[in-house]
């Protein structure tokens, strides 16, 4: 018996298997990562990002397919990390928009919003790449949409579209040379495969085509409803001061209680009256600021910091019932982070005040002026060392990330809340983790400049480039100019034998790496570094820092220290601790 139709509840069963699935094989997807070092992170981010979507989802349950794929779309946006899973993300929201407003989905209603998911995802990429996760969901949808037409079964659909999925992957090393010669295919797609394999399981266990277990990989996994859920990566603000608002005298917090809640518009079947957002927004200005309001069909977020918080529930109840009401009181945060000078501190961790519905406390006096410094910068590191470096050179907040583990979306739209800045600029430090950034910054009122910034080199030239008395917009050009003059290296080691653009490399040697290009694979560590240096002097330079990693070693650190000395002496060196997993030593070259 066929499935003609799928609803919420079948939608989330869907969801559900298919994070079981990735899951469970997310260390596959993980080996799949084409440069033979130690941090494929594809199968991690597409994870964390899709366990963010199912959390949301079972947090919202609804037997209404568009307020399924809504949640899960949602979900997956907020938790969105590296370029793999801010793609997901897009494509679910393609797919979520595509079935507003309908309670079931039929077999072509399916394949239109698989479709209209890969339009979305391709328009949210600067420069699409084929032979990507990109062109498995396209071929996929495309076949999608045409076997629509000739089936209305959509368990007989998913299947099809697994199956184009797949064989569209085993062809992903035919578009992209770098696959094809390391021997691998594409890991966010073989991610989404995963994913879609998942869906198919589930609509065969709810009434779909009758599959048999060897046409698709068993699963011998934890129950989807086990599916772990990460914690967000901690943010780390410098000490003196240790963050924008330390600027200001305690006295100087107007607008003292930063408030935050959901407006539900149709909870218990009672429906709020009509939702004038300008007008809104233009009511908490009154008294308040740092206004976020996300508005969307059922519910409304808002986020203010005010004098009078009774006056906003006042305000927001007639819209709907007031759900998840957080309030902090800033002045008392203020204090403790003055009096205790944490080293790291993050939203939650600040002294709070939480209030019932209902509650209202009477506005306080007014008092000083509250004025946001002008700019705040946050950049992404994995090291103490290197967010050291960062947090003693004017960054604000440093979110803790790397290659193994990027920060996601609400990372980065917490980072830019906390912040009491006028303008914002964030370094992503990580060519994998520049969409999720960019992502955040959309989502966000504030005056947000992401910076592109791809390496840790990258980061500090730009932090170093920055001039408080000068315009955001000339900043910002200075910031890029000064990360494109930079020469990144770094070496690691290799974690199986392959060759690439001729080089050689076995398991366990040491590989140098400069910008994106391995250069060099050696089985001394001193060697691959002293190799891969005179690759990166090839065209000169002046400054060479040295960024020293967790397992770089003393004696190879003091060896290459003399050796620079005596094959380049005119050339300046610095060397720094960075305290970096993975990467014994990190070189920038200016």
């Amino acid at each position: 018996m066929g499935k003609r139709s799928i609803n919420g509840t079948d939608f989330a069963a869907m969801a559900l298997l298919g994070a079981d699935y990735l899951q469970r094989n997310a260390e596959h997807v993980n080996a799949l990562n084409v440069f033979p070092v130690p941090d494929g992170d594809t199968g991690t981010n597409m994870n964390l990002t899709m366990t963010s979507g199912v959390r949301e989802l079972r947090s919202k349950p609804s037997d209404s397919i568009s307020k399924a794929a809504e949640a899960l779309s949602k979900g997956l946006l907020m938790g969105a990390r590296g370029n793999s899973g801010v793609i997901l993300s897009q494509l679910f929201r393609g797919f979520s928009r595509s079935l507003a407003g309908l309670e079931e989905a039929n077999a072509s209603q399916v394949a239109a919003a698989l479709q209209h998911g890969v339009d979305m995802a391709y328009k949210a990429v600067v420069k699409p790449v084929e032979g990507t996760i990109l062109t498995v969901a396209k071929e996929a949808a495309k076949h999608a949409v045409q076997y629509a037409r000739r089936t209305n079964d959509v368990a007989d659909l998913m299947r099809e579209v697994h199956q184009k999925a797949h064989e569209a992957l085993q062809r992903t090393p035919d578009l992209l040379p770098v696959l094809k010669q390391v021997g691998v295919v594409d890991s966010g797609g073989q991610g989404l495969v995963f994913i879609y394999e998942g869906f198919v399981h589930s609509l065969s266990e709810i009434g779909g085509s009758g599959l048999h277990d060897q046409e698709l990989m068993p699963s011998e996994a934890a129950p989807p409803e086990e599916v772990a859920v990460p914690s967000a990566a901690p943010a780390v603000r410098k000490q003196e001061p240790a963050s924008a608002q330390a600027r200001l005298s305690t006295e100087a917090i107007e607008f003292l209680y930063d408030m935050e809640f959901f407006i539900n518009r149709k909870l218990d079947g009672h429906t709020g009256m009509f939702f004038d957002e300008s007008a809104y927004k233009k009511a908490l200005e009154k008294d308040g600021d740092s206004i976020l309001v996300i508005a969307e069909e059922d519910i409304i977020k808002v986020h203010v910091h005010s004098r009078k918080p009774g006056d906003v529930f006042n305000l927001s109840i007639p819209y709907g019932e007031l759900t998840d009401i957080h309030i902090l009181n800033m002045r008392e945060q203020h204090r403790e982070l003055l009096e205790h000078e944490l080293e790291e501190v993050s939203a939650a961790d600040y002294a709070s005040t939480e209030l019932l519905a209902g509650q209202a406390i009477q506005g306080m006096p007014p008092g000083q002026v509250y004025e946001w410094a002008p700019y705040g910068i946050i950049a992404v590191a994995l090291g103490e060392g290197i967010a050291d470096i960062f947090l003693e050179n004017d960054v604000d907040t440093v979110l803790s990330g790397g290659q193994t583990m990027n920060p996601s979306t609400e990372d980065f739209v917490k980072a830019i809340e906390a912040l009491s800045a006028e303008h914002i600029y964030i370094l992503p430090n990580n060519g994998n983790i520049i969409l999720a950034a960019e992502q955040a910054a959309e989502l966000s009122e504030r005056n947000v400049t992401i910076i592109p910034t791809r390496t840790i080199p990258q980061g500090l030239a730009a932090v170093l480039a920055f001039k408080e008395e000068e315009t955001p917009e000339r900043n910002a050009a200075w910031m890029r100019s000064a990360a494109e003059q930079v020469l990144s290296g770094q070496v690691t080691k290799a974690v199986r034998d392959t060759t690439i653009e001729g080089v050689d490399i076995r398991e366990g040697d040491y590989i140098g790496i400069k910008e994106k290009t391995i250069v060099v694979s050696k089985a001394s560590l001193l060697e691959a570094c002293q190799l891969l240096i005179t690759s990166m002097l090839e065209g000169g330079g002046d400054l060479l820092t040295i960024l020293t990693g967790e397992e770089a070693e003393e004696q190879v650190t003091a060896s290459l220290n003399e050796w620079v000395a005596q094959q380049y002496p005119e050339l300046e060196l610095e060397v720094q601790n960075g305290g970096q997993p993975l990467y014994p030593f990190v070189f920038a070259l200016e």
